[in-house]
């Protein structure tokens, strides 16, 4: 393990050790740390403290990082539902509580794993742990993407997310009515500096621009089609949030008075992108989950 030391600050007195220590690493998650602190690896003038330890200026902080244990990928027998297939690419319809690249607490079960037992092949370029990965969808959104075979593929679709021409429309339910038929939220996001676990609309976060249209619309709700020009992590949650109409069923970005339908209300229906081999315009649609459409039932029969 690597240890290292900081000296605690006037202006970072009294502020809790897990809190600093996630300022000061600014790579690794507050849970981690926090894990780190229960393992005893976290120690202040060379003694183990909780994570609620206050700081006092002149501490001397000390901690250790475990070495990071060889990542194996096993394939896994998880149904998947393929849109469509080919040498080069394969689109998925990824089913909502599927998480899509293993990570510090998800090493089974994930779109990774089961891709790794149906296909023979897909793209290194991410590495062991996101293979043929060209762009994500959050653990609770259901809906499509598409995974690249090999590495011309990646590099192919990963040129036309950067250059805007890879097409991503969602559907979402949002609480509140919205007034007008159209809109573009164009805002910068990045990490939440009141809370490392979620993303915010900061100044200096990076360029996000989300545009959306009502599809339909009812007193404490509304139907919105969102499609993305960038991909920033939790974007349309947060966007959504921003300008006053959270994504029901959000756990991080909504109201705490919301309905249940295991988490946030949000399915990426449409995915279009020029076939990297042949360079044809591929549009695929998929429709939303039953819990989804169930929720949206339920509101238009309260109206």
């Amino acid at each position: 393990m690597t240890k290292s030391q900081h000296i605690v600050t006037e202006q970072q007195g009294k502020t809790r050790v897990d809190k600093l220590l996630s300022q000061l690493l600014t790579d690794q998650s507050r849970s981690q740390i926090q894990g780190w602190i229960d393992e005893g690896l976290v120690e202040v003038n060379g003694v183990s403290v909780k994570a609620n330890y206050k700081c006092v200026e002149g501490d001397t902080l000390t901690w250790e990082i475990p070495e990071t244990k060889p990542l194996i990928l096993e394939p896994e027998n998880i149904p998947l539902d393929v849109i469509y297939e080919d040498s080069d690419v394969i689109v998925i319809n990824k089913p909502k509580g599927m998480v899509v690249h293993p990570s510090a607490g998800h090493q089974s079960g994930t779109l990774v794993h089961a891709l790794l037992y149906h296909c023979d092949d897909l793209s290194g370029i991410n590495g062991i742990e996101r293979p043929g990965i060209v762009h994500r969808i959050d653990k609770d959104t259901s809906g499509l993407l598409v995974v690249a075979k090999n590495d011309i593929a990646h590099q192919k679709l990963s040129e036309q997310l950067q250059q805007k021409q890879l097409k991503r429309k969602y559907v979402a339910i949002v609480h509140g009515e919205i007034g007008h038929d159209t809109g573009l939220i164009d805002a910068p996001i990045g990490r939440d500096p009141k809370d490392r676990q979620k993303m915010a609309v900061v100044d200096n976060g990076k360029s996000a621009v989300t545009h959306f249209r009502v599809i339909e619309r009812f007193p404490d709700y509304t139907i919105v089609e969102c499609q993305l020009e960038t991909g920033r992590t939790h974007q349309i949650r947060v966007h959504m949030q921003y300008i006053g109409f959270p994504l029901v069923g959000d756990p991080k970005y909504g109201q705490r008075k919301t309905m249940n339908v295991d988490g946030q209300a949000l399915h990426a229906k449409e995915i279009g992108f020029y076939h990297p081999q042949t360079g044809e315009w591929l549009e695929f649609d998929a429709n939303p989950p039953e819990i989804f459409t169930d929720a949206l039932s339920f509101i238009r029969k309260m109206y």
